[in-house]
Formats: structure tokens, C-alpha cells, sequence
């Protein structure tokens, strides 16, 4: 997954606010208490963040 396919997903499931407010404000415990945005600056794949966020956020199998 790339980057920009991130935020379009993020906006398709959440809209705009939400999305980039769950990327940039949310704090994950499997970041290691970083944001979606920080584990991505830190080398965390772009999928593997993705996928933080749907299971964190109960998004639908057929979304993820």
C-alpha cells in the first residue's frame, strides 16, 4: 500500500476530519504509543498501519 492509497482509504471510510484527525491525533498501543502518522515517520509500513487502524476501529473485512 502506498501512502497516498492511505489517506484516500482513510477518507473513503472516515471523511476528511475524522480520518486525518484518527492519522495525526489518535495514539496506538501497537505503535508503542505513536500516532498512525508517527509510526509511518518511523518506518512502519503503510499497510501494517492501515490495518492497526481497522482492527482499532472495527472496519469492515471488505474495507481493510
Amino acid at each position: 500500500m502506498r501512502l497516498q492509497e492511505f489517506w484516500g482509504q482513510l477518507r473513503d471510510q472516515f471523511g476528511d476530519v475524522r480520518g486525518e484527525a484518527i492519522a495525526r491525533d489518535h495514539v496506538f498501543s501497537a505503535f508503542d504509543g505513536r500516532t498512525a502518522v508517527g509510526a509511518i515517520e518511523n518506518g512502519v509500513p503503510v499497510r501494517t498501519v492501515w490495518l492497526a487502524i481497522c482492527e482499532e476501529f472495527d472496519v469492515p473485512a471488505q474495507a481493510r
